[in-house]
């Protein structure tokens, strides 16, 4: 599923406009995106939680010519499933 689909299954089962089921999108994922910048964790019962996870910076190698190259340190969300949504997967 993608965000068209998404949007369109909540205009669907909501009895929205597509356009306000495309601002609950929206709302929903910049919500996201602004706690994940603020280093929050995200939690939504039953089907994921988020967290941000720091890496250090350190040698690495270019495959293709062996040079040694220095990679910075980097901030990556980190996605967990719930119990409950991996319980409906693997039934």
């Amino acid at each position: 599923m993608n965000k068209l689909e998404l949007i369109s299954t909540l205009k669907d089962r909501a009895n929205l406009t597509k356009s306000e089921a495309a601002d609950v999108v929206r709302i929903f994922f910049d919500s996201l995106s602004e706690a994940f910048v603020k280093g929050e964790r995200v939690e939504i019962r039953g089907l994921c939680s988020f967290h941000i996870k720091e890496y250090k910076s350190y040698v690495g190698r270019n495959p293709k010519t062996g040079q040694k190259v220095e990679i910075p340190p980097k901030r990556l969300p980190f996605f967990k499933c719930g119990k409950e949504l991996k319980e409906r997967v693997d039934y």
